[in-house]
């Protein structure tokens, strides 16, 4: 649906924080479905942890706020520009349910539960092999910065 090409003018993510690979489904200003193929050569798994290699839960979160920005941005038609950033407000009933390992596909999904006065707020949820690995609402903002 949405190649890494297309995910690159919509986020203004680079290595190493980019956290969407593809995206596999989308309906305008209600889902969207993506990808993240965890690899061994991502750089935190140097550090964490070099024995059994874990995705950080603060990167699944971020995986996550991307994929919602997308949602966002693509809802809009718009593409951002130097001068706009997508800030967290807020993480509500965020739970860990399994960890992330090299060679995974971390499934990534956002739903619009409600947008008002420029603060969005979403579902999401990402998954492996349809088994949660991590839920949470996320409340984001787009900001033009000077």
């Amino acid at each position: 649906m949405m190649d890494i090409h297309h995910i690159l003018r919509k986020l203004p993510h680079r290595y190493p924080l980019l956290l969407v690979d593809r995206v596999l489904e989308f309906e305008k200003d209600k889902r969207i479905k993506a990808l993240k193929n965890v690899s061994i050569n991502e750089p935190f798994f140097m550090g964490h942890f070099p024995a059994r290699p874990v995705m950080p839960g603060v990167l699944m979160l971020e995986a996550l706020a991307q994929t919602a920005a997308l949602l966002s941005f693509e809802s809009m038609g718009a593409e951002p520009g130097d001068d706009t950033v997508v800030y967290f407000v807020g993480i509500d009933g965020a739970r860990f349910k399994r960890v992330v390992e090299p060679g995974d596909q971390l499934i990534l999904e956002a739903t619009i539960d409600r947008h008002k006065g420029g603060i969005y707020k979403y579902r999401t949820r990402a998954s492996v092999d349809g088994v949660t690995a991590v839920e949470a609402e996320l409340m984001c903002t787009m900001r033009k910065v000077a």
